[in-house]
């Protein structure tokens, strides 16, 4: 990587008018925001559609390969001519403050309704038609889950009829017979997104910025490719996970955290290449300009958890053919696009493999401050040239929430004087910006609620909880031109332009 900076804000977040942000022109003026400061990339969270949507997390998704329709710009579907004026003015009343995903959602597909059904009205596009035979190893599968999702209503795939659940030939084909409209309707949704997709990373690219995305290292279990391909989980004779995925007991949780989703069946993966998941990575390589990876650690030893236990404790690491997997991998892409999130517990065998194929870790600067400098990869006088270093992550709280809510003054005494000088609340996120930049690292990612000084009520994730979160949103208005010539004065100080 060159040596650079760029910001890291989740599409939701913008302040588009439709409650939540989306592909539309608010995405448009933000990378322009990026550009007039200097940035070279934006970074977002995975673009895939959540399995709850009430709870919206993105790192637990019904679909490896598909997008969130829940972020197609209704203003893009008006230009095309599948929504009229009247269908997107008046909008109802949505909050600035956070996304009303279940407000949203009921009013997006009502939308989406009405533009589909103009859709089949209108002249036919070779190029949707091409974008269902590209696409087709994985748009079939997740447009049939979608249909028959919707057809059910509620529970798993695991409660569908038998036939239904184990996709017999007969099944499949009833299905694509019986929910044709609603099939179809899910593809055309899936077209637009990835239009809008595209003309988004073009305008990006055009004007200097690249993308950065996120693949979740898990899935859920009520998911299309977990029903599509069950071989490639650890499931049961019945279908049911085996084992579920999770991390021990550590010294923030003592029963450690149970995610809950189905774990790979590496065997099964090897026997077949691996296929599965380099086609993951190729599509989404379509999709950004570089991938974090989360949750590194999966790729050589997962900890699995009995599926019938509550708390994540009585797991074990099972090792994974990671040197097998990244050697075929890394025939198909360059490793220099990857970021891999190598945080949390770093076993010794995790090290060795990032190490051997030259991969790009991350380093979080609000861990650095611990006491204990020489041991802590996160402090700044510890970092190497081949990472990228974050303030804080979604997970964590903002700098100034940090620094105000969860430090000791020891703490602040501390990080006082290794800046040499009194830190003071409204100061701490311009200083661990420039803090970022000049360290070593190539690649500097600031959470744009970091660059504005915001304080904890606008985090985007508390782990361990399951309410209140992914919802934060941007003003309008809170991007000010000060802001951009301050991080645009920054980036060329520490020359990451």
């Amino acid at each position: 990587m060159q040596r650079a900076s760029g910001i890291l804000l989740h599409i939701t977040s913008l302040p588009a008018r439709y409650g939540i942000g989306d592909l539309g022109p608010w995405a448009y003026r933000f990378a322009g925001y990026l550009a007039q400061a200097g940035q070279s990339y934006w970074q977002m969270l995975p673009l895939t559609p959540p399995a709850s949507m009430e709870l919206q997390c993105p790192y637990g998704g019904t679909s490896a390969f598909a997008g969130n329709t829940m972020l197609i710009s209704p203003e893009q579907l008006y230009r095309q001519g599948y929504l009229a004026k009247k269908d997107i003015s008046p909008h109802p009343d949505f909050s600035t403050d956070h996304v009303d995903f279940k407000k949203v959602t009921e009013y997006k597909n009502k939308l989406f309704d009405i533009a589909y059904e103009n859709f089949k009205t209108a002249p036919k596009d070779d190029r949707y038609k091409k974008f269902c035979k590209s696409n087709q190893k994985w748009l079939d599968d997740h447009a049939m889950f979608t249909a028959l999702k919707g057809h059910f209503g509620s529970g798993e795939w695991y409660t569908w009829p038998d036939r239904l659940r184990d996709r017999g030939t007969d099944a499949v084909k009833y299905i694509k017979q019986q929910l044709d409209d609603q099939i179809n309707k899910e593809k055309f949704l899936q077209y637009q997104f990835l239009k809008q997709w595209h003309n988004l990373k073009d305008y990006c690219n055009r004007h200097g910025v690249k993308l950065i995305g996120d693949i979740p290292i898990y899935l859920a279990y009520d998911s299309a490719d977990v029903w599509a391909y069950p071989q490639l989980f650890k499931l049961t004779s019945k279908k049911k996970p085996r084992v579920i995925s999770g991390v021990p007991p550590d010294d923030f949780n003592k029963k450690g955290q149970l995610w809950g989703n189905p774990v790979y069946d590496w065997d099964a993966l090897k026997e077949d290449d691996y296929s599965w998941w380099i086609d993951r990575f190729m599509h989404n390589l379509k999709l950004f300009d570089m991938v974090r990876v989360d949750h590194f650690r999966g790729f050589v030893a997962p900890w699995e958890v009995p599926s019938w236990h509550e708390t994540a404790e009585k797991g074990k690491w099972v090792n994974a053919p990671a040197d097998d997997f990244l050697q075929k991998l890394f025939k198909m892409i360059d490793p220099g696009l990857l970021i891999v999130e190598d945080l949390g517990n770093i076993t010794q065998d995790v090290v060795e493999v990032v190490d051997k194929f030259g991969l790009a870790g991350m380093k979080i600067l609000m861990w650095g401050f611990d006491g204990k400098i020489k041991d802590n990869v996160h402090n700044t006088v510890n970092y190497v040239k081949n990472s990228v270093v974050y303030t804080g992550t979604h997970d964590n709280n903002t700098i100034r929430g940090w620094f105000n809510r969860e430090l000791k003054e020891q703490q602040k005494k501390d990080i006082s004087d290794f800046f040499g000088k009194t830190i003071l609340p409204k100061q701490i996120h311009w200083e661990f910006i420039r803090l970022a930049y000049s360290s070593v690292c190539s690649l500097a990612i600031i959470p744009l609620q970091d660059v504005l000084g915001l304080g904890e009520i606008a985090r985007m994730n508390r782990p361990g909880t399951v309410r209140g979160n992914w919802s934060w949103r941007l003003r309008r208005g809170q991007v000010t031109p000060a802001v951009l010539e301050k991080l645009k004065q920054l980036t060329s100080i520490y020359a990451r332009s």
